[in-house]
């Protein structure tokens, strides 16, 4: 038996890392959960299973921006764009409402309203709103960079 063909039977389907990934998360591991997306996603790739890697990418993307993590979402939308262009996915239908879904999940961040400049706990909450808003649109900008590619 080939190397290759051993590295696709060690494999489990990507619907179990993921569900094994989301109970990281949901323990509030964020980080660890992070390491494992890509780790699985990596193995995918190298055993030419691209589809699965994207789901895996996919998957990991929305969790992690759904619960806040906009730094790691963003690194996960940016590896799912990549295996699209690694794995020579055809640009459709399908393939564009999977980029959208992942855009979609970016937080909206907005900024606090009447805000009184002189008071220090106003100031604090502008300066969070605003330091929000700067991570948000360079990671979704990093990921729209490569999708638009």
């Amino acid at each position: 038996m080939s190397r290759e063909r051993a590295k696709r039977i060690a494999l489990a389907p990507a619907q179990e890392n993921i569900e094994k990934i989301k109970k990281v998360v949901d323990e509030g591991n964020y980080y660890g959960a992070q390491q494992m997306y890509k780790s699985f996603g990596a193995r995918y790739i190298s055993s030419d299973r691209y589809s699965e890697a994207l789901d895996i990418f996919q998957s990991g993307a929305c969790i992690q921006l759904e619960n806040g993590q906009v730094t790691c979402g963003a690194e996960l939308a940016v590896l799912f764009v990549e295996t699209l262009v690694k794995g020579k996915f055809l640009y459709d239908e399908n393939t564009l409402d999977r980029i959208r879904k992942i855009y979609r999940n970016f937080p909206r961040i907005s900024v606090p309203q009447n805000l009184d400049l002189a008071d220090d706990e106003d100031m604090q909450q502008l300066a969070e709103a605003l330091s929000a808003a700067k991570t948000r649109a360079e990671g979704c900008s990093s990921f729209l960079r490569a999708a638009i590619k």
